[in-house]
């Protein structure tokens, strides 16, 4: 048996001015899946972040707020680690760059490279505010852009015509702070000589660190030369003073990344039994992994573990990049109505559905995701909720009435092993962090085991009285449905200790390999419920700017099913004599299928307790076949048959709903019996 590896994990450190969005939960959910894994397989791996607490944009809140910045960096954090743990993000330490040991570990990789001559300095003009006494970053400067003449342009380029300038060459600069106009001013800053760390960097790109695409792209950099890093700003700013420069700040640039060290010590002073330096000391024998998105990848490709390696630490095992998060293809944005915080989602929505959704995209490159709403409906509700934990619920119940305990053995040998073979294959693949390739591997697999209980019909079996034959082919549903809650437990942390405890079972990866038999389980329970598109457009409706919609204007969201028709589209009056007509019953879904060629309708076997009935019912737009067996609904039992293109179709299932995805079946009440009248 190999060793325990030793991992330590990091995701890029949110910045403390503002809200989480999905942006940032892409990342750490790439990241948890990963370390969850890992654990899983009984690695020791530890997963720790923190806040990015520096900066004037802080201080500048701060001070917009009325409090302190220590104050402000305390809010957002408590407001951070909520959402991330509403999503089940599972850090093991997250902390704060505003820290001590922070300031240790910057104050001490600065003084190391410093003293190996890697620290120079130069005086540069920049923009200044006279009235705010302080240095301006390009974003805190606006005015008309010199090319094209286009008004309230940032200090940096010109969002009309493309072109980039310097901030002073602005027409008619003004402050964002103050409304001063800005003035040159010169200071001295630091830099860390990264140009003199180019044969290194050109090694170390090349060993394996990055992603191919990664590797190619900083191959561009460095034969295009580098140029020393910035790692200073001048007082007032919040954050940790140079140690031998008075009024000179460490830039979020040098102290950020530090912060993964910082949280990693903090988590080491309270559990005595982890070895800081046996991780992060040049000979270390630990693996490194930071989860990042592709915009920082030149920070931390190439200025990172270049200050790493110069300052005696060691570098890391891999940098595992990503791509940008767009929703309905587009950027995220306020302004489209396509930024989405996580607070908001977490009002409306389980975290799982959007934990499997990334998962379904995520691959092991650094091309963008997309979050498509529509998509994200559908495959939540037909690989979730119709595939996944319908198998357990078509089959717990027989065996709840037949005691509760699983039969003795296997019913088909051939597809369970089919089950256990699998996951070698998907652990590689959560290894490589290829979780889209894991996803259709595993709902396979879920597709394999509602074929198998369609085809043995239990509920059939159990009609005609062969109860023993019934359980076996529930059992072996059972063992199907946990070997794969065993591989989706990364993903479904939360579905995943509702399934333990319904399988009085702890599942364990390795416990894949044998099944449970002659074994009690628990009564079975809901453990997810259909997304609805209105609780989706109810997310960005919160998201909305308030001036998006004119004050006169009656908001209406014709997605709500509580008000899918207004008064004036009541149908025409009937008599009581009319609807009495309609003979409505009590009928259960034996058998649902696709028909071929048929852009909306399900063929549908409804048992009305006397006889069966073969129906077509448009519903395909919101259903798959296996969400509806074994489910009870209402039919109209005395429709005259109706000959369609498919065959004969002998009745009418009862929905509600405008249509497409939103077509909800009626169901009767629990204690209900297939072919009770509807009185």
């Amino acid at each position: 048996m190999s060793s325990t590896r030793k991992i330590l994990v990091t995701s890029a450190l949110p910045y403390a001015n503002g809200s989480l969005h999905l942006g940032h939960l892409l990342e750490t959910i790439q990241t948890d899946i990963w370390v969850r894994f890992q654990k899983a397989r009984g690695q020791q791996c530890t997963y720790v972040c923190a806040d990015d607490t520096h900066g004037t944009a802080i201080m500048l809140k701060a001070e917009e707020m009325g409090i302190s910045p220590e104050q402000l960096i305390d809010q957002v954090r408590a407001e951070h680690e909520q959402d991330f743990a509403g999503f089940l993000i599972g850090f093991d330490h997250y902390h704060s760059t505003h820290s001590e040991e922070n300031r240790y570990y910057s104050e001490l990789i600065y003084s190391r490279v410093r003293d190996l001559g890697l620290i120079t300095t130069r005086e540069i003009t920049q923009a200044f505010d006279p009235e705010k006494n302080l240095f301006l970053a390009d974003r805190y400067i606006k005015g008309i852009c010199p090319k094209c003449k286009a008004a309230d342009q940032y200090g940096d380029n010109c969002e009309a015509c493309g072109a980039t300038y310097s901030p002073m060459d602005l027409i008619d600069p003004i402050s964002v702070i103050s409304g001063a106009r800005p003035v040159p001013k010169d200071s001295v800053h630091y830099f860390f000589n990264l140009p003199a760390c180019a044969d290194y960097l050109k090694q170390w790109t090349r060993a394996g660190h990055l992603q191919e695409e990664v590797a190619n792209k900083m191959a561009e950099w460095l034969e295009g030369g580098l140029q020393p890093w910035d790692i200073s700003r001048d007082a007032p700013y919040f954050g940790f003073e140079i140690p031998d420069a008075p009024g000179k700040f460490f830039y979020v640039w040098l102290d950020a990344p530090v912060g993964y060290m910082a949280s990693f010590k903090a988590f080491c002073d309270k559990h005595k039994n982890m070895d800081f330096d046996a991780y992060w000391n040049q000979d270390s024998t630990a693996e490194l992994y930071h989860f990042i998105g592709k915009d920082i990848i030149n920070f931390h490709a190439l200025f990172w573990p270049a200050l790493l390696h110069h300052a005696g630490f060691r570098t890391p095992t891999q940098i595992c990049a990503h791509g940008f998060l767009t929703v309905d293809g587009k950027k995220m944005s306020k302004s489209r109505g396509t930024f989405i915080r996580a607070q908001s989602y977490l009002k409306h929505l389980q975290p799982e559905y959007l934990r499997y959704y990334f998962a379904a995209k995520l691959g092991n490159g650094v091309d963008d995701i997309d979050l498509n709403l529509t998509d994200f409906v559908q495959r939540v509700n037909s690989d979730l909720v119709g595939k996944l934990v319908n198998i357990a619920s078509r089959c717990a119940g027989f065996i709840t009435k037949a005691g509760g305990t699983l039969s003795c053995h296997i019913d088909n040998p051939e597809l369970w092993q089919r089950a256990v073979d699998a996951g070698p294959h998907i652990a590689m693949l959560y290894g490589s962090r290829e979780y889209g390739r894991a996803m259709r591997e595993i709902m396979s697999l879920a597709d394999e085991a509602n074929t198998y209980i369609n085809d043995k019909a239990p509920w059939v079996l159990a009609k005609e009285g062969h109860q023993f034959a019934a359980l076996d082919v529930c059992t072996m549903g059972i063992n199907l449905f946990r070997a794969l809650m065993i591989y989706l437990q990364p993903v479904l942390p939360a579905t995943a200790q509702k399934s333990a405890e319904f399988l009085n079972d702890t599942l364990a990866w390795d416990d894949v390999i044998s099944p449970l038999l002659n074994h009690a389980i628990h009564p079975f329970t809901p453990m997810m419920q259909r997304v609805e598109m209105a609780q989706v457009e109810a997310i960005l409706a919160e998201e909305k700017p308030p001036e998006s919609a004119p004050a006169t204007e009656k908001p209406t969201n014709k997605s709500t099913p509580q008000q899918p028709e207004t008064e004036n589209t009541q149908a025409e009056t009937i008599q009581f004599d009319d609807f009495a007509k309609a003979d409505l019953r009590v009928a259960k879904i034996i058998d649902a299928r696709h028909v071929e060629g048929a852009d909306k309708l399900l063929q549908l076997t409804l048992d009305l307790g006397f006889e069966q009935r073969n129906v077509f019912a448009g519903i395909k737009s919101a259903y798959q076949p296996e969400q509806l067996i074994g489910r009870l609904t209402v039919m109209v039992a005395n429709l005259a048959p109706r000959k369609m293109k498919f065959g004969i179709s002998e009745g009418m299932v009862i929905a509600a709903g405008p249509g497409g995805e939103e077509i909800f079946l009626l169901t009767p009440d629990s204690g209900a019996q297939p072919g009770m009248r509807i009185q």
